[in-house]
């Protein structure tokens, strides 16, 4: 076979996310359409696993989501979770989404350390059991007590400490969590001697319990950061705790909202006091290094002297064990401990992904001294005494460098712990605007620069004002030093906090998201050539991130646009060639691509996508709340800021999956963007006819604007949010008003009344059609609503449209008295003929869908599905490239419909 010339990495993953829908629409669907309706399943249970495996480890609980078949549980029912051999779970349950007839459509669930020890469950209607230790919650005026029946914490509702301590056993082990911002007004280029900082503390203005047992209890915090009479950079921190537990997860969220020119942040943590009150060498400190390697001494180290204390109390100083009466050690070490040292400041920085360093002092104003380093540390540590002490760690700590972690003063009285989520000895936060603009202050001028770097500039837009990110922490309150295999699973629950999660044929069996996926499936031949090119692309973008080190706090979980290969780069430098930013919907393919599979190595993907897309890439304050921005060289760069990017249905995955409150947030506060398009026209520079934004006539696309608006609707819909009857009546309308269009959606756009929630009907026929309309949720949407709505006319409306995109420009000017134009992404529409083609029973669609898929503009069987090594003077460190992945974000929708083929039946030619 021959190979051919490069082409899109995006494009890849697009026909990817298709491919397992389309297989589904051509094989599932006329096999159920054969055999008649499958049998009851209400009373089938969910199998539940942990996704990787391990158990539940040293992490204090897990929360997972499990979807259900319309009808099959009422909205009052319970659940009892049991292990592989009967034993029952203590379980909390809530629901997450509802079918239109009331029924459950998913559940959340969360365990707490009663899972240990158990890899399989079953989820079934029952009675759930009753907690050992069930978790307490009480409030009062200013303060919200939480006991999970181990440790107790303190929360504030106001002040500085968001959290005032933390007990096990009577004894305080944490005190006083508190937020710390360091913020530098100034950034000269060539010398920052000068740069003057300043200390902001978190400030709370509101905490509210959001769930209070019996076996999880989540409290959210809110403020900003001030100093003196400013603040800024709001935060928004949940708290989650599980009965019986000893350890609470964080999950930390910041909004930037500060001058891009004067805010630089310097350091970005999160701090905990920790009382030492064991004798200096009964004190310990404990640092993840990578691995399982760790630094483990005391405070005032007894091992390696000139004088020998003794084997016993050398092996128990190490072990983290209260050493014996001094009295009974060597004498000659015993008169002589006033002069050991004791080191009571640690510092581990992770400045990149290739390399940390440690080192440590007696105190402050006395010299540091190198402790050792290493690549990629965990970002764990411990610090305390025989007594008590608290461990903890930062999540995705070297893939969100720069990081740090800081222990001062664990000589003293107090020890101060400080998670550094922006490393103050990092250059400080740098988010100016990466050009002057190069004299584009007109729309001509934007749009010739748009025609040779492939940016939409805007003066004014390439702004960071209202991005947003998340991280996570973990916090052990430990009763003792922990030994080192404690400590080994400590670090390795805060790396990859463990997960339950239902089986792909639940998950495929409750036809949730469409129905629009099914197991993965190597019955065939073909099928197997299909699941295995499906692996290699997703291995590649997997390998491409650690490669091209697609790494960094603000970067992280995002892919590159489009490869030079001429460089032998990705264009990071160029324009709308850069960061990707959801473009043509990689999150859909790798979620579609999970929810197939069960593969853990790709929920983690997806899921750092997850957090990354809908935080950074989307704006969550300011005149552009609830849009996000287009594909460019920083994430908020690009001047087109569109309801495409900041869709929910990137995000519906993970939240069903997880129950992800945050997530929950970001979803919800999409429910009224539809007033976005009242501040901002997203087709402002290349309309030809004079329009003005007007409340009662808002153009509005029917594709890649309204998928989007559509997405919030439904899930505000389902969850039954505050909204949720405003929600239901606007996805109503708009479906029935695009319905009553004299092209449908074929028409493109109408006018959008924000009082109705209406569009109103056109009086003449308009054909409106782009090859990006549909690639940014449309299908799944569609698929979803008329699974879930009873309305023909829409349904008609949209199965014309997938007819008629790959259909001949005959064919298609017959059918709306003109044709569609130049048109591209004809392999990765190849899932809407299957759709059609199984919603109409048309084996003529069906073949055409094969011929699309095999024989249009994407991946052909000519191609060799091979790498080519990169090394020496063409990249920065040897690795591969593809033959053919490379050129232009098309690639992505191109991998949806592979994914969709992987799932079809034998009965329609290939």
């Amino acid at each position: 076979m021959s190979s051919i010339p490069r082409r899109s990495l995006l494009k890849a993953a697009a026909v990817a996310g298709a491919a397992a829908q389309f297989s589904w629409a051509l094989g599932r669907g006329d096999a159920r359409a054969a055999t008649g309706p499958e049998a009851p399943i209400a009373e089938k249970p969910a199998t539940i696993t942990w996704l990787e495996h391990g158990g539940l480890g040293a992490a204090p609980g897990s929360t997972f989501g499990v979807p259900w078949p319309k009808g099959a549980h009422p909205a009052d029912r319970t659940f009892a979770l049991t292990t592989a051999d009967g034993k029952e779970v203590p379980v909390q349950t809530w629901t997450t989404a509802r079918w239109p007839d009331g029924s459950l459509k998913w559940t959340a669930h969360a365990v707490g350390p009663a899972a240990a020890g158990a890899e399989k469950f079953t989820l079934a209607p029952g009675t759930p059991a009753a907690a050992t230790r069930r978790i307490t919650v009480t409030e009062t005026g200013r303060r919200i007590t939480i006991d999970t029946g181990t440790v107790t914490a303190v929360v504030s509702r106001d002040g500085e400490k968001l959290v005032e301590s933390v007990t096990r056993g009577g004894v305080k082990i944490a005190t006083d969590g508190r937020l710390v911002l360091l913020r530098q007004s100034d950034l000269d280029d060539g010398d920052q001697g000068n740069a003057k900082w300043e200390r902001f503390d978190g400030e709370i203005t509101g905490a509210t319990v959001e769930q209070r047992g019996p076996v999880r209890a989540v409290v959210r915090i809110d403020g900003k950061h001030r100093k003196a009479t400013r603040s800024w950079l709001p935060f928004s921190v949940r708290l989650y705790f599980y009965a019986g537990a000893d350890s609470f997860r964080m999950v930390h969220t910041i909004t930037y909202d500060g001058d891009q020119n004067k805010d630089f942040i310097r350091g970005l943590g999160v701090r905990f006091t920790v009382p030492m009150r064991d004798a200096a060498y009964d004190r310990h400190i404990r640092i993840a290094g990578a691995g399982e390697g760790f630094l483990t001494e005391a405070v005032q180290g007894i091992t390696g002297l000139r004088r020998d204390p003794g084997p016993a109390v050398r092996a128990a100083q190490v072990r983290g064990e209260k050493l014996p009466d001094p009295a009974t050690w060597d004498q000659r070490v015993t008169t002589r401990l006033q002069y050991i040292p004791t080191w009571g400041d640690y510092t581990l920085s992770q400045l990149s992904a290739d390399g940390f360093s440690l080192r440590k002092r007696t105190k402050a104003g006395h010299g540091w001294i190198p402790a050792g380093g290493g690549r990629r540390a965990n970002g764990f540590g411990y610090v305390g005494g025989v007594s008590g002490g608290l461990s903890f760690g930062l999540r995705d700590f070297w893939q969100k460098h720069p990081a740090q972690l800081d222990i001062r003063g664990a000589a003293g009285d107090a020890a101060e712990v400080t998670l550094w989520l922006w490393s103050p000895e990092a250059q400080p936060m740098d988010l100016r605007f990466y050009h002057d603009g190069m004299g584009q202050d007109t729309f001509p001028e934007q749009l010739e620069g748009l025609n040779i770097t492939y940016e939409d500039h805007e003066p004014g837009f390439g702004t960071p004002y209202g991005i947003a990110r998340t991280s996570e922490l973990m916090f052990w309150v430990n009763g003792s030093t922990p030994t080192a295999d404690t400590l080994v699973a400590q670090a390795a629950a805060v790396a990859t906090p463990p997960q339950l999660a239902a089986s792909p044929e639940d998950l495929s069996r409750a036809r949730v998201f469409g129905g629009l996926f099914a197991p993965v499936d190597r019955s065939t031949p073909a099928k197997a050539s299909i699941e295995d090119h499906l692996d290699y692309l997703f291995t590649y973008y997997k390998d491409q991130a650690e490669q091209r080190r697609w790494y960094g706090f603000w970067d992280y979980g995002d892919i590159m646009h489009t490869y030079d290969e001429d460089r032998h780069q990705w264009r990071y430098d160029v324009g709308g060639y850069a960061w990707d930013n959801s473009e043509l919907s990689p999150d859909l393919w790798l979620w579609y691509a999970y929810l197939r599979s069960g593969r853990s190595d790709i929920f983690r993907f997806a899921e750092a996508m997850t957090r990354h897309t809908g935080e950074v890439d989307v704006y969550h304050l300011g005149t552009w709340a609830g849009l996000g921005t287009r594909h460019g060289v920083q994430h908020f760069a690009d001047s087109a800021k569109q309801q495409r990017i900041s869709t929910a249905v990137y995000r519906r995955p993970y939240y069903y999956l997880t129950a992800d409150e945050r997530v929950g947030d970001l979803m919800h506060a999409l429910v009224d963007s539809d007033e976005t398009f009242l501040v901002l026209d997203p087709i402002r520079k290349i309309r030809t006819e004079p329009y003005t934004p007007d409340r009662h006539a808002l153009s509005i696309g029917f594709g890649t604007d309204w998928s989007g608006l559509a997405a919030a609707w439904l899930t505000e819909w389902e969850r039954g949010g505050p909204k949720a009857a405003k929600a239901e009546a606007r996805l109503r309308s708009t479906m029935e008003t695009i319905a009553a269009q004299p092209n449908g959606f074929v028409q493109g756009t109408g006018l959008y009344d924000l009082d109705t929630g209406r569009f109103a009907v056109a009086t003449e026929p308009v054909v409106g059609v782009s090859h990006l309309s549909a690639m940014f949720g449309l299908v799944e949407m569609c698929a979803e609503l008329i699974d879930l709505v009873d309305m023909p006319a829409f349904k008609n409306a949209w199965l014309d449209y997938c007819r008629y995109f790959n259909a001949s420009k005959t064919e298609q000017a017959a059918r709306y008295g003109k044709n569609f134009g130049t048109l591209l992404l004809f392999q990765g529409h190849s899932r809407q003929d299957a759709y059609a083609a199984a919603q109409l029973n048309d084996p003529a669609l069906a073949k055409r869908a094969w011929a699309k898929f095999h024989s249009s503009d994407g991946y052909t069987s000519a191609m060799v599905w091979d790498k080519t090594p990169v090394q020496g003077h063409a990249a920065l460190e040897p690795g591969y490239e593809h033959l053919w992945i490379s050129t232009n974000t098309t690639a992505l929708f191109g991998l949806a419909a592979i994914q969709n083929l992987a799932l079809v039946g034998d009965s329609l030619p290939a």
